[in-house]
């Protein structure tokens, strides 16, 4: 249950007065539903409406504040045009404050004549005389404050007026309690921060353009809680996997070694260290926590089959859990393959496909059957059981929280994970993502392997490159064709890819196929189908082949206004190609003109071809925040803390976390409370759990 102390915060925004089912829509959208988000939706900048000269001094250009008198209104002749003004004064000359399309009932009421009024906004010179056009302060003098002249500044949406949002965040910050501290003395007393509830109104209420910099102490103070709550979570998660004996068991049995003796390469030297550590952790009686780090096409895949071997010698049964039905489909095919000299049977699982086959692939999983599931988020729906689950395979990790990958290891008992992802995480992430896991990284591609010759082209170039794709599939070849990520929506990069499928069937015919993310199962399966038999020599496609798709035969790809990409995607789908042994061209056509940015980008991936590298320098060119947002759920959504800006007290956080977790790992010592209110506060609600489950 959450803490008793937090109910208000977490009420929604609609128990405000004057905020009704529309207003609460709109501030939904700015920052969320609760009071609590409101008050963890920093402002973004400040107004500051202290300088109050005479009307004979306002300078031109710069926001000011006057006190003045009310002498006329001089509405506009019917059926113009022109503004409404209203004549004011004060003892040193005139001022005029302009409105368009204004009501002038309203403009009475507001500025009635004979009456004083501050009025605050940006002044502007015309013919000899100040003006304000829309003033965006009318007020009462009695009303004014010293306080009103310093104004947050807040992200907006059509329809929701500051001064409401403002109204807002003050009823919300009402609602804050004075929690019990639970950061430590010497924290405090070293860093010199003010306790939560005074940072939250400081950060809230800034008194200069300094109090909403990120290196403020109030906000430092509400990032570094933000930071703590996320590492202790990750923390508690770690230790509660780790704290209950597993059943140990060895790589090397009967099945694992039929695996490894009928791979038609011999395993690189990144994969053995790999394979010892996983090793390792699976006969240390301990629950491995692993993620597998690979840059594309250094192979995670047979890895992953080879830790389902040993599972299967031991009488267990292996999960793998795909983000995509294309990806699921793929491993599905892999692992067949893989585990078939082992006599190792696969079922897949999806969120679709026929009633009749499910069920006895279910029945298969819940008897034991079945040593094998690969699927999506199908896997740890209620429906599916399993007889002894013993490894969970969690793969492209980022698009999966940790509530995710317990609900598939909480399918069996004290079981091991191994999270996989082709996107190298740059060292200086890790401990954000994956604080609970340890890590290996797959450094080295395999033998035979060649790198991708990259050549960068401007768009106007693009009937040279449809010439080009002619000649090599009159050859024989295979080309990829990935259009623009227009913006964040499958349905616009659904109608790029359509679109160019449209322009480049006169020149191919049936021997281009289209696939994209909007598409159905049947119609995404038939074009795959068709592009990897053959029949098909060029595909069409979003992003959605971006990990996971492998076509060995497929040795070319045109990326399409490739600017419009980050590096990490760029090389993900660059490794797409190239895996047959073959040289293998992968063009990136660019639109004019090129930023500096993404002119760097481009020219890195002509460079090199080392996924850690690219993601070092993707960090480096746009910062942890955009590497950790909304593209890569899984990752932690920080609503305060900004990995650019206060990146130097994550080692902090997960240094305390781990003391707090070695010392007291079940938070019931003197702070625990205060720790557990922390949790609650931030929403790490893994952790949380985790402690009540005990």
């Amino acid at each position: 249950m959450r803490p008793e102390i937090l109910f208000p915060l977490f009420e929604p925004v609609t128990t405000i007065a004057g905020v009704g089912p529309r207003i609460a829509g709109l501030i939904g959208r700015v920052a969320g539903p609760r009071k609590i988000d409101l008050c963890l939706k920093l402002p973004t900048g400040l107004v500051d409406r202290r300088f109050a000269p005479p009307v004979s001094e306002a300078p031109d250009g710069r926001i000011a504040t006057f006190t003045l008198l009310v002498e006329a209104h001089n509405p506009p002749p019917p059926r113009t045009r022109l503004p409404y003004k209203v004549r004011c004064r004060d003892d040193t000359g005139t001022l005029e404050l302009v409105f368009f399309n204004a009501r002038a009932d309203y403009l009475a009421s507001a500025l009635p004549v004979g009456e004083t009024r501050v009025v605050s906004g940006l002044v502007e010179w015309y013919r000899s005389t100040p003006q304000i056009a829309h003033p965006d302060v009318i007020e009462r003098p009695e009303r004014w404050t010293p306080a009103m002249a310093v104004e947050p500044v807040y992200p907006s949406t059509q329809g929701l007026g500051p001064r409401i949002y403002r109204r807002a965040v003050d009823s919300a910050l009402d609602a804050a309690p004075e929690p019990p501290e639970w950061q430590s003395p010497s924290v405090l007393a070293r860093e010199a921060w003010p306790a939560f509830r005074e940072a939250l109104y400081s950060a809230h209420r800034p008194e200069d353009a300094a109090g909403v910099l990120a290196g403020h102490p109030a906000r430092r103070r509400l990032a570094y809680d933000e930071l703590l709550a996320s590492q202790l979570a990750m923390a508690l998660v770690r230790h509660h996997q780790r704290r209950s004996a597993a059943r140990p068991y060895p790589l090397g049995g009967t099945a694992f070694g039929a695996v490894e003796t009928h791979l038609p390469f011999a395993l690189t030297g990144a994969q053995r260290r790999s394979l010892a550590e996983i090793g390792g952790d699976l006969a240390s009686g301990q629950r491995m926590m692993r993620l597998l780090q690979g840059d594309v096409g250094s192979g995670k895949t047979v890895v992953a089959a080879l830790a389902a071997a040993a599972a299967h010698d031991a009488g267990g049964q292996a999960a793998i859990m795909a983000p995509t039905e294309i990806l699921a489909q793929q491993h599905f095919e892999t692992l067949s393959a893989l585990l078939a000299p082992a006599g190792m049977e696969v079922g897949l699982l999806t969120g679709r496909g026929r009633a009749g086959p499910r069920r006895t692939t279910l029945a298969a999983l819940a008897s034991g059957a079945l040593p094998v599931a690969v699927g999506t988020h199908a896997l740890f729906q209620e429906a599916v059981s399993f007889a002894d689950l013993r490894l969970a395979v969690i793969d492209e990790q980022h698009r999966f929280g940790v509530e995710q990958r317990l609900a598939l290891t909480d399918k069996g008992r004290d079981v091991h994970t191994l999270a996989m992802t082709a996107t190298p995480i740059p060292r200086t992430l890790l401990m954000t993502a994956y604080g609970d896991l340890d890590t290996s990284r797959l450094d080295e591609k395999p033998p035979g392997r060649k790198p991708v010759e990259t050549r960068v082209l401007r768009m106007a170039q693009i009937e040279r490159v449809v010439e080009r794709i002619r000649v090599a599939m009159d050859d024989g070849r295979r080309a990829y064709w990935v259009c623009p990520l227009v913006e964040e929506s499958d349905k616009t990069d659904a109608a790029a890819a359509e679109a160019r499928f449209e322009a480049l069937q006169p020149a191919f015919g049936d021997r281009v196929a289209l696939i994209h993310g909007r598409m159905g199962t049947d119609r995404k399966t038939l074009a795959m189908k068709a592009f990897t038999e053959g029949t098909a020599s060029l595909l069409v496609a979003t992003t959605v082949i971006e990990v996971g798709v492998d076509v060995p035969a497929a040795d070319i790809m045109v990326i399409e206004q490739a600017e419009r990409f980050g590096l990490a995607q760029l090389h993900q789908l660059r490794g797409r190609i190239g895996r047959g042994g073959q040289t293998a061209a992968c063009l990136l056509l660019y639109g004019e003109p090129l930023g500096d940015a993404a002119e760097k980008r481009l020219r890195l991936l002509r460079e090199t071809d080392d996924g850690f590298r690219i993601a070092e320098a993707d960090l480096e060119l746009r910062g942890a925040g955009e590497l950790l947002g909304t593209r890569q759920s899984g990752l932690p959504d920080f609503r305060v803390a900004d990995l650019d800006e206060h990146g130097d007290m994550l080692r902090m956080a997960r240094d305390e976390a781990r003391l707090i977790v070695d010392r007291d790992p079940s938070l019931s010592g003197p702070r625990s409370d205060a720790l557990r209110i922390l949790l609650y506060l931030f929403e790490r609600d893994a952790g949380v759990r985790l402690l009540r489950s005990g």
